[in-house]
């Protein structure tokens, strides 16, 4: 019985294992043969395995070879024995090789780093997302899932591509959601806003039913599925179509205005825009003082935000109370 469970355990293996195990194996068998049947030629075992491995692999040094009629016949047994074996042995270690990086480039093969960024959805705000963040962060690195892909759009080392619904638990697990960092779920462009904003809401649930800690940016086009993704666990919600109809009432209002802020945000490069807490030194300050102590450290206040409401640009003599965040622009 216990032979019987040696024999399946050995089975499980992957095939280039079992061979590479083989081939050790009859390396090593015949050089023990070859040093009984011609020790005056093989002085140890190690001539033997020596002999065993440069025959096996039709190289030839001939700098040791098999003298006697036995001796030879050994050999011609192991060329048409170890010579097979060896053969198919780097054949499967190469299909293996031109399997994974199939997968690989199909989406099909698992991600197992942890602290990664999970993007779901491929579309031109995926794109420039993993463009600046690539170009920002050389060291981030992010698994991008999307269903009608067919191969990684981005050559990037740090990304990761995996072909797939989000919303299914399979393609999640293939995404190593239980130990990524932060998820960021665009809105489908192939659907309706009201049905792109309901598969966002399902991934949301999927995602935060197998990771209930990760942090979850899920972009939402149509106002009446704001709350819905606050209730599935967002954790922040991007409204795309209310910035863009800010963008563009301001527009009309005041020409040149979307020109203005498309510069000023490609002008950004290595400054950031980022909420920070208010730290002791400026609770109990005002806007204008804390503006002022924030310039000292390159940084630049823009506005607060107090539990849920925000305060942009609020008047001077606005005081900062402890738990406010500070939106700021930093180095």
């Amino acid at each position: 019985m216990k032979n019987w469970d040696i024999l399946i355990s050995y089975l499980r293996l992957p095939a280039f294992v079992r061979l590479l195990l083989m081939g050790s194996s009859l390396l090593i068998l015949f050089g023990l043969l070859i040093h009984l049947v011609e020790p005056s030629t093989f002085h140890n075992v190690f001539d033997g395995i020596w002999w065993a491995i440069v025959t096996a692999a039709t190289i030839g040094y001939g700098d040791i070879v098999p003298k006697t009629t036995a001796g030879k016949l050994v050999a011609i047994l192991l060329i048409l024995l170890g010579t097979g074996v060896i053969t198919t042995y780097f054949a499967s270690v190469s299909a293996t090789a031109v399997a994974k990086e199939t997968a690989l480039l199909n989406g099909q093969l698992r991600y197992r780093k942890k602290g990664h960024v999970i993007i779901v959805g491929w579309n031109e705000r995926a794109r420039e997302v993993l463009v600046q963040l690539t170009k920002s962060h050389p060291s981030f690195r992010c698994v991008l899932i999307d269903a009608t892909l067919n191969a990684l759009p981005i050559s990037s080392k740090n990304i990761h591509f995996i072909k797939g619904n989000a919303s299914y638990d399979d393609v999640l697990q293939k995404a190593n959601v239980t130990e990524a960092q932060m998820i960021l779920i665009t809105a489908d462009p192939h659907k309706t806003e009201a049905e792109a904003d309901k598969d966002s809401i399902l991934t949301l649930l999927a995602v935060k039913s197998l990771n209930p800690s990760i942090y979850a940016i899920v972009e939402i086009l149509t106002e009446q599925y704001v709350n819905n993704a606050r209730r599935a666990g967002a954790d922040e919600v991007i409204q795309t179509n209310l910035l863009s109809s800010f963008t563009m009432a301001n527009s009309l209002q005041s020409p040149g205005v979307s020109k203005a802020l498309e510069m000023l945000l490609c002008q950004l490069h290595d400054r950031k825009l980022q909420l920070i807490d208010a730290e002791e030194w400026c609770i109990g300050k005002t806007f204008s003082e804390s503006g002022q102590l924030l310039l000292k450290k390159q940084m630049v206040l823009i506005g607060i935000m107090r539990g849920e409401e925000g305060h942009m640009n609020p008047p001077p003599q606005f005081m900062i109370e402890r738990g406010d965040r500070l939106f700021v622009l930093s180095p």
